[in-house]
């Protein structure tokens, strides 16, 4: 049988071991703050690293840092997690005060500044453990309606079982307005607010909601990349780039940024800079556990076809 940090986690599941609401943690994923890295058919699902991020994010949060430095900070924890079959009892996560390590409590580390909070691996194990020998037994990954009187996190988690939801998106958009009434600082309900205008043909009602998302936190990735998008459909090319740019600067992991980003970059001849971000898009892409991107062959092609016109 798997153990825990080789299983994979429903939002549900993840909100129980970590002790956060799950209309919280599925906000803070909809907002590209902390997540699931992984995608079974149309289900996201956590890794044990997953949690290890989203753990350290809410300490963080608890102690009043800001989510955009939080996130630079989870990097040093994606890119540094020792694989699965480490001994956890011998690491831990620790904070200096401006970055995160992954320490090996087997070797000499010294983490220089007052250390904010340590906390190690084993303990978040068996807690997802026991989580686990309660949700084998049930689903727990429903989304349900939020009743009148739950919170703005509530409201937002119900905005997005609706949007999914086929002619649901009059009610997805009171959702997400009952949310910011509840939360005025809900970037991403702003965000799908402006997914929803430009669904329906309301560029400029889009551009305005997505503006409003950026105001409240700026480096949100999936605002500016709508964002971009929209800009780049309307013809505004070096704006979308400078945008994306900014994306993939703030979000490397983000795949489909880097893909735009390289069709922007074609479109305004800096064909040796397309084929930089085709190439990392490609990378991404194929390493990205659970899923296939439909651009991937499409981005091989054209990669190619690129270093075919660069030895003309």
């Amino acid at each position: 049988m798997a153990t825990a940090v080789e299983r994979e986690y429903g939002f549900g599941a993840a909100a129980r071991i970590l002790g956060l609401p799950e209309a919280k943690l599925r906000y803070w994923s909809q907002s590209g703050f902390v997540g699931p890295s992984l995608r079974r058919g149309a289900r996201q699902v956590f890794s044990f690293q997953d949690l290890v991020s989203a753990r350290a994010a809410k300490e963080l949060v608890d102690r009043g840092f800001q989510p955009a430095h939080i996130r630079k900070a989870l990097e040093k924890v994606r890119t540094s997690l020792p694989s699965v079959d480490r001994p956890l009892e011998k690491l831990r996560v620790a904070w200096d005060g401006s970055s995160l390590a992954v320490i090996d409590d087997g070797v000499t580390f010294e983490v220089s500044g007052q250390r904010r909070f340590d906390f190690g691996l084993s303990d978040l194990a068996a807690r997802a453990a026991e989580v686990l020998a309660l949700a084998d037994a049930r689903p727990d990954d429903a989304a349900t309606a939020a009743a009148p009187n739950q919170t703005a996190y509530d409201w937002f988690a119900s905005g997005l079982a609706e949007e999914n939801q086929p002619g649901q998106a009059a009610q997805a958009e009171a959702s997400y307005r009952k949310a910011l009434d509840l939360d005025p600082g809900l970037s991403a309900a702003h965000t799908n607010l402006g997914s929803l205008a430009y669904r329906k043909g309301d560029i400029a009602g889009a551009r305005i909601e997505l503006g409003a998302a950026l105001a409240l936190d700026p480096e949100q990735p999936e605002a500016r990349y709508n964002l971009a998008g929209i800009l780049y459909e309307q013809g505004e090319i070096e704006q979308a780039a400078s945008e994306l740019r900014r994306v993939v600067e703030h979000s490397p992991w983000f795949a489909d940024a880097h893909y735009n980003l390289a069709t922007a970059l074609e479109k305004l001849g800096s064909k040796r800079q397309a084929a930089e971000h085709l190439r990392r898009f490609i990378d991404l892409a194929t390493h990205k556990a659970g899923s296939v991107s439909p651009w991937l062959e499409e981005a091989r092609a054209r990669l190619q076809r690129l270093a075919v016109q660069a030895q003309e």
